[in-house]
């Protein structure tokens, strides 16, 4: 049985994954919804105005009070600059699975901090949601981002063509991954924890 814990607030090495707040819509305009580097790999396109930010991030706020709502802020502990956003999402009750997905604004790209937030998100669904399987994709025209799924220890399943339809109504070949909890344990099991603290 999945136990849903909500979004507590995660620490690792270098990065707080938190609750978003109302007031960092600016930020998450300005560093990653605008950018169409970053939103060409998402469904919907890039926002053009902070008011849809606004909008988007205020339905984010008022989910939280679900304990099924895993959606995570990636701030720098450094800077406390937000970096981006990654999630779980799609509980099947039947079979304790989910999906995952991330982005990270453009200026943080290829600095390891994709690979942490989702170490970290990952054992955290294993360890103490005690989800079955997690599962992830990425667009082939975007290969480093299959890259950090693999460095959680997914592997890839297979190819789905045409699996999502961008906002220029281009569709994009996905691969998908998976990894299930009890490979993640048994390779896991006397390794470094990526969760430094648990709030």
């Amino acid at each position: 049985m999945i136990n849903y814990s909500g979004t507590p607030k995660i620490e690792t090495d270098r990065l707080i994954l938190r609750k978003f707040e109302l007031t960092d819509a600016q930020s998450v305009f300005d560093h990653w919804l605008s950018d169409e580097r970053v939103t060409d790999n998402r469904i919907k396109g890039a926002h053009k105005t902070v008011s849809e930010t606004m909008k988007r991030t205020a339905k984010i706020v008022s989910e939280y009070a679900s304990k099924e709502f895993c959606y995570w802020a990636i701030e720098l502990k450094t800077s406390g600059e937000l970096i981006g956003e990654i999630d779980l999402y799609n509980f099947d009750i039947a079979t304790e699975n989910c999906e995952g997905s991330y982005s990270l604004g453009y200026k943080w790209w290829n600095q390891g901090y994709g690979t942490e937030a989702l170490r970290a998100v990952v054992e955290f669904g294993f360890r103490h949601m005690n989800i079955h399987k997690i599962s992830a994709a990425h667009n082939l025209d975007n290969p480093a981002s299959g890259k950090i799924i693999s460095k959680v220890g997914m592997e890839q399943e297979g190819i789905i063509r045409h699996m999502i339809r961008n906002a220029k109504s281009q569709y994009k070949d996905c691969a998908v991954y998976g990894i299930l909890q009890e490979d993640y344990l048994k390779n896991n099991v006397n390794a470094h924890t990526y969760i430094l603290k648990l709030e």
